[in-house]
């Protein structure tokens, strides 16, 4: 196991981005995700961390630790993950589920020692389109228009995130 990195040290190394396999999420019930792989490809897809009907309050989290596990064993090493970062919700509970995500989030990655950022929602819609405060669909018609089948909003986000790290390596140019 890696030994965590300290956390003022959390942002990605541009290098990273060039040679290795990262992740960009949007955190929500249902998850958008983008991955690059080491060798260039992109995928990506949506991952439902929804509860079932006789799961507990913290089954979505070690879901979605799970995936994130598997992720990684599958596809990685993960090098980098930039997460949409949103200050502000609809509502109490995505506050709360929003908060819980990211908090596993976190926490998995510190144990593993790899870099995370947040990216702000308007950074993310103006590269995409232009336009800092975007609806949904032009953001779904960007990643059309980039060669990208999103199936909804939340994998939309999760492309055009990655493709925000990639061009800008993660913000640094």
């Amino acid at each position: 196991m890696k030994t965590p990195i300290p956390a003022q040290a959390v942002r990605p190394e541009p290098g990273a981005i060039s040679r290795s396999c990262i992740l960009a999420l949007d955190l929500g019930t249902t998850t958008g995700w983008a991955l690059r792989s080491h060798d260039g490809l992109i995928t990506s897809g949506t991952v439902s961390l929804r509860p079932g009907r006789f799961d507990g309050g913290g089954m979505r989290y070690l879901r979605f630790t799970n995936w994130l596990t598997e992720i990684d064993r599958l596809s990685g090493p993960i090098a980098a993950i930039w997460f949409e970062e949103v200050r502000r919700h609809a509502g109490t509970d995505a506050a709360h589920v929003f908060g819980g995500l990211l908090a596993t989030l976190t926490t998995w990655a510190e144990l593993r020692g790899i870099p995370y950022s947040g990216v702000p929602v308007g950074t993310i819609k103006k590269n995409a389109t232009g336009r800092g405060n975007a609806p949904k669909q032009d953001m779904i018609a960007a990643a059309r228009a980039r060669g990208f089948s999103p199936a909804d909003d939340n994998e939309a986000d999760a492309i055009a995130l990655l493709l925000w790290a990639l061009e800008t390596k993660g913000g640094l140019q």
